[in-house]
């Protein structure tokens, strides 16, 4: 199979994710609840790949050495927890809007708080001057979100909040990624860095679902079976860093995030589509704000022979 089809397919899995995990969350009428099953039952399909995956134990090994030596700053453990938020977010959120106005939402954070990200040098790559090309991606894909929306600004079951979270969430996610790449450059082994995401997100979700349990603002709430695909969030998130940390090596970052992105855009809309949120529409409006998100995507671009590692 081709590797930019790979990369496109894992940007359906992203979709994938959101749809499952806003279906759970619907369903059981606990966002924080879902966003715990979701993060936890990838934490436990990733501790049972560990066991017979040695390249993990070494990448693990490697970066308690790095954290006991002082190389790298314990504060950039927290991309983990700050993929808790996410979830949560997600979880919250998809079901309100949808999984195509929610990826055009995070796409568009994602674009605006990298301008910051990358001046500041936090992936630990060297820093990068905001340019008028990273201004123009930015101010485009905002503006897709507003076009995305534009014929239901005036509809009761819009939630402004909802959008607001989702850019809030894809900011969260450009930091996440930034300080993943400083852990995965001691760890040599993505799925070490994968597995310490889980670990301490799956650590902050369940401190956030006792505290609501205890403080009586949230009720644990019986599982059920149907239906069964809304429990593949967790093991979708998975499968899409296998092939990320695959092909992305042959592809490149630049080339794999174009592809990427498109797909979770295309599949995005093809879940809302077929396979709708309650109170979903999908129009003119948003068709032309997801187009509008990838031309955002493509102009915060290099030039697209560019390869990094």
């Amino acid at each position: 199979m081709r590797l930019d089809l790979l990369a496109a397919l894992s940007g359906i899995l992203i979709a994938v994710q959101s749809r499952a995990n806003g279906e759970l969350a619907f369903r059981l009428q606990n966002s924080l609840e879902a966003a715990c099953i979701s993060f936890g039952s990838g934490l436990i399909v990733l501790i049972l790949i560990t066991f017979f995956h040695d390249g993990i134990k070494s990448g693990i090994r490697k970066l308690l050495r790095a954290v006991e030596s002082g190389a790298i700053p314990r504060w950039s453990l927290i991309g983990g927890a700050l993929g808790g938020v996410v979830i949560a977010i997600q979880t919250h959120v998809v079901p309100l809007i949808g999984v195509a106005i929610y990826s055009v939402s995070v796409i568009s954070g994602q674009t605006a708080v990298s301008l910051l990200v990358d001046r500041l040098g936090l992936t630990g790559g060297g820093k990068r001057h905001i340019s008028a090309r990273r201004i123009t991606a930015a101010v485009l894909t905002v503006l897709a979100v507003l076009i995305s929306v534009w014929d239901r600004l005036d509809a009761k079951n819009l939630s402004i909040m909802a959008i607001v979270l989702g850019i809030i969430s894809g900011g969260i996610i450009g930091v996440q990624r930034a300080f993943n790449g400083q852990v995965n450059e001691h760890s040599g082994q993505s799925f070490a860095t994968t597995l310490l995401n889980f670990i301490t997100g799956t650590t902050l979700l369940l401190l956030l679902f006792a505290f609501a349990l205890a403080s009586h603002q949230s009720h644990l709430v019986a599982l059920r079976l149907d239906p069964w695909w809304m429990y593949l969030g967790g093991v979708t998130g998975v499968i899409y860093i296998a092939f990320a940390s695959t092909v992305v090596q042959h592809l490149g970052v630049l080339t794999f995030t174009l592809f990427s992105v498109g797909g979770q855009l295309v599949g995005s809309l093809l879940f809302d589509i077929f396979l709708p949120t309650k109170g979903v529409h999908v129009g003119a409006y948003l068709v032309t704000g997801i187009f509008m998100t990838y031309i955002g995507v493509l102009a915060n671009s290099e030039r697209l022979g560019h390869r990094t590692s």
